[in-house]
């Protein structure tokens, strides 16, 4: 029904009364489940474990509760032996489930449960179920960062229970992100002057929570990092705060002081075996620009200005990101073109009023890059030819519709792939096909993001956004970042002339 359902009011309505009544107790699970997520993220299971459905039951006995808690045993079947074992688990699942409830569990599962309940839809639903201000929902969201806990809390205990989030040392909440722009005077305009330039490095985004002799290190998928990272514990110990949540970035430089290539930080932040070693000739360098909590105090509303002088406060110099405050447009361009003779990416433009809008793109920080690229999502590849026979090359690429929470297709490319990315992403292709693998174009889930850069943006009838891509070409895969993350249509279609 939710799905059936076009106009936004009409999803959120459907949404509130299906939540009014889940118990209590499997409130979360239905939320992230309506949402089109696992409360496990993944499961390990992939196409061919999903392809066998039994006879379904004729009457409804299962609870979410029982879903939940055989997905997280399905999800712990690891080792030799683990695959059979997970395909008899999701076997024994769908068979004490009806068809309707097979239906929705596997669409789940396969990543497709495209219904429209993107998050905002879902705020004002649980706003709606629980009888609160939908404000008091997202700010909520803001410090605990995982809308099902928020909302189940919503629906338990109003407005108090929702008050009772605050963000806590040692848990996560997701990065606010920024918008882009074609070049600094534009991204000034958005933001406001004067504003403040940093540096947009090609690093890794941290969080690093600090609790007396304590630190977390956090990815901004929430991952936690911190064994893998000891440069940024031991920066972090030397600080005098008490208690802190700091926002930066971990990268790799080289002896000049420029960056090693984004491949070369991701593979040492990933690197789980031998530190030691991968520290000895990768080195990470630990730079911060945003101060979220400090000694028991949030930060969080407080203006980026407040922000960033409590931050001065409270790290060394040598610690902080390259920074420039200004409202002329010749001075942000004169330091943008200094970011990236330095080999960094290039500037993000930041209001000195704005608070920090924990994982929403805000209008108050602006990246501004020195080509076009955008951050897309695999839907399909084609089997290569001649060289490439034998690997899936030609990548279907879309950009994300906030409207419908699907995907628009803006092009193909196969350029800029290297040997090792071909037999990398073909492999991973097949474990995520959805359907046929021997046909020429193989659809795979859209979970993949990947960065593509290009020339501009032209008006296309070929593809459904009526708009392509101009010579796109592979940059690099983005494991850090959620599909739910990636570039929206509207953001392409702002750059066709």
């Amino acid at each position: 029904m939710v799905a059936r359902t076009s106009a936004r009011l009409g999803k959120i309505g459907h949404l509130a009364e299906l939540l009014g009544r889940v118990p209590p107790a499997e409130a979360e699970i239905a939320i992230a489940y309506l949402s089109g997520e696992l409360p496990q993220r993944q499961i390990g299971v992939g196409w061919r474990t999903l392809q066998d459905v039994p006879e379904p039951r004729q009457v409804a006995t299962a609870t979410l509760a029982e879903v939940d808690e055989r997905l997280t045993a399905i999800k712990a079947q690891v080792g030799p032996g683990s695959h059979a074992a997970k395909k008899a688990s999701v076997a024994e699942l769908l068979g004490g489930v009806t068809r309707q409830e097979q239906t929705f569990l596997l669409r789940l599962l396969h990543g497709e449960l495209r219904q429209g309940a993107l998050e905002g839809v879902m705020i004002e639903a649980v706003a709606k179920a629980a009888g609160v201000p939908a404000a008091e929902v997202r700010r909520a969201l803001t410090v605990r960062g995982w809308l099902p806990a928020v909302g189940a809390a919503a629906l338990a205990g109003g407005v108090e229970a929702l008050r009772g989030f605050t963000l806590e040392v040692g848990r996560p909440v997701a990065p606010m992100l920024a918008q882009s722009a074609a070049d600094v005077a534009a991204a000034l305009a958005k933001v406001g002057v004067p504003a403040a330039l940093e540096w947009k490095l090609d690093g890794v985004r941290i969080q690093v929570h600090k609790s007396g002799g304590t630190v977390a290190v956090f990815t901004r998928t929430l991952d936690e990092i911190t064994s893998q990272v000891p440069e940024v514990i031991e920066a972090a110990l030397t600080l005098p705060a008490r208690e802190a949540v700091l926002d930066g970035e971990a990268i790799a430089l080289r002896l000049d002081g420029r960056p090693e290539p984004f491949q070369v930080t991701a593979a040492r932040v990933a690197s789980r075996t031998d530190v030691a070693s991968a520290r000895a000739t990768t080195p990470l360098t630990a730079f911060f620009f945003d101060l979220l909590r400090l000694d028991g105090r949030d930060l969080l509303d407080l203006p980026g200005a407040e922000r960033f002088a409590a931050l001065e406060a409270s790290l060394p110099a040598s610690l902080l990101i390259p920074r420039l405050v200004t409202d002329v447009p010749a001075e942000g361009e004169a330091f943008f073109r200094d970011a990236v003779r330095h080999g960094h990416e290039g500037v993000v433009v930041k209001s000195l009023a704005g608070p920090y809008a924990a994982g929403r793109r805000g209008a108050g920080w602006v990246k501004v890059k020195p080509r076009h690229t955008l951050d897309l999502v695999v839907l399909a590849a084609e089997w290569g030819h001649g060289r490439r026979q034998g690997k899936l090359s030609n990548l279907h690429v879309g950009a994300r519709d906030p409207e419908t929470g699907g995907f628009v297709m803006l092009g193909k490319t196969f350029k800029g792939l290297t040997d090792a990315l071909l037999t990398w992403q073909t492999a991973r292709f097949l474990e995520l096909a959805i359907g046929p693998t021997d046909s020429w174009v193989v659809t795979v889930r859209p979970e993949l993001v990947v960065e593509v850069a290009f020339d501009g943006v032209q008006r296309s009838p070929r593809y459904p956004g009526g708009m392509a891509l101009r010579f796109a070409r592979v940059l690099r895969y983005r494991p850090d970042k959620r599909p739910d993350e990636a570039d929206t249509v509207d953001t392409v279609r702002a750059l066709m002339p």
